[in-house]
């Protein structure tokens, strides 16, 4: 049987990926510092502001798909379930749907 390691299942190669990307967040964050800005609104001047803003925005997007998979979530065996109350009826989804090859 053929080993499926792969090179993320390496906890220490995960880390090195994490602690690049917050650095590169940083150097990026730091660099807000080496460039003339031209708001439009006040709040604009602030330092970091585009750079806040996007992370408040995707912890948003997160913590919104969160409550919402609440509502959208079914269980596991959904499809299963109509699948079986249909064989039981004597009828299956091809024959609901009009695909009945006779």
């Amino acid at each position: 049987m053929k080993n499926n390691h792969r090179w993320l299942d390496e906890p220490r190669n995960v880390d090195r990926i994490v602690y690049g990307l917050s650095a590169l967040c940083a150097l990026l964050f730091l660099a807000d510092l080496l460039y003339t800005k031209h708001p439009h609104f006040e709040f604009e001047h602030f330092f970091g502001f585009h750079a806040l803003y996007g992370f408040v925005g995707s912890v948003t997007l997160v913590l919104v798909a969160k409550q919402l998979r609440r509502v959208l979530m079914r269980d596991e065996d959904y499809y299963e379930r109509e699948h079986e109350g249909n064989r039981e009826r004597g009828r299956d989804a091809d024959t609901e749907r009009g695909r009945d090859d006779d």
